[in-house]
């Protein structure tokens, strides 16, 4: 009874509801092809987005590429935003970022430089972020924003700049590990000499059958995983042509 009412519930709310959506419709529109074909298809990669063993397949290449170092040397830390909300608040991604820093900053006693800017709220990322550490007793003197960055390429830029102001030679750089080898390549190709320190590991690894039913938080971290891949194209595409 318990996994029948888990399996209604899972096909009745987003994702696993558009999914039967879009085989009803293939299922009504059966004669004709492609109308069956585009339906099934549509619900079936939909489908697959949102269960976990497909998530961690297209998280893996990303996420594994760079360990959390056990041992880490640096004279800065770099947190990269995560986004955030029209109020204010942070996004899942963005407080694990900063919290992770925050870790960072009192086991090293480094400052830290809270890079991200506003694309759609009136407040910055980093002053959102800012306001986190702040709660927590950090110094303020040990604090430096970058309010101006909207994509990791600005991050890089207004990071180095703020390096090169303050003698900072050495970059710790905390950021979401699905995101990290998009950042590390940017960073780099900026001239910043990178240790890369990742956090908010998004793979679950062990499944269970409940793994196989389409989840909303699935299919976002799917989508993140594939908004990545396009970003390291894109990257590699600009400089190729630039």
């Amino acid at each position: 009874m318990f996994f029948l009412k888990k399996l209604i519930t899972f096909f009745i709310l987003p994702p696993g509801l558009f999914v039967v959506i879009f085989w009803i419709v293939a299922f009504l529109g059966r004669k004709d092809k492609k109308v069956f074909v585009l339906s099934f298809l549509s619900g079936f990669v939909i489908y697959l987005l949102s269960i976990e063993p497909v998530k961690d397949t297209l998280l893996s290449p990303l996420e594994t590429k760079y360990s959390q170092p056990k041992n880490v040397n640096g004279d800065v830390i770099v947190v990269l935003g995560g986004g955030s909300y029209n109020t204010g608040i942070l996004t899942e991604d963005s407080l694990k970022r900063v919290l992770s820093g925050f870790v960072l900053h009192k086991k090293l006693n480094v400052p830290i430089i809270l890079s991200g800017g506003s694309a759609i709220t009136n407040l910055p990322e980093a002053e959102a972020m800012k306001g986190v550490l702040d709660e927590l007793g950090v110094d303020k003197s040990m604090i430096f924003t970058d309010v101006y960055s909207r994509d990791t390429l600005q991050n890089a830029f207004f990071t180095k700049r703020i390096c090169q102001k303050y003698g900072f030679k050495n970059v710790i750089l905390i950021t979401s590990a699905y995101h990290m080898p998009r950042s590390v390549m940017v960073f780099e190709k900026a001239g910043l000499k990178v240790i890369p320190y990742p956090t908010d590991f998004k793979m679950d690894k062990k499944y269970t059958i409940y793994s196989y039913f389409p989840k909303m938080n699935v299919l976002q971290d799917s989508t993140k995983a594939i908004r990545e891949y396009v970003g390291i194209i894109a990257y590699k595409l600009h400089w190729l042509l630039s």
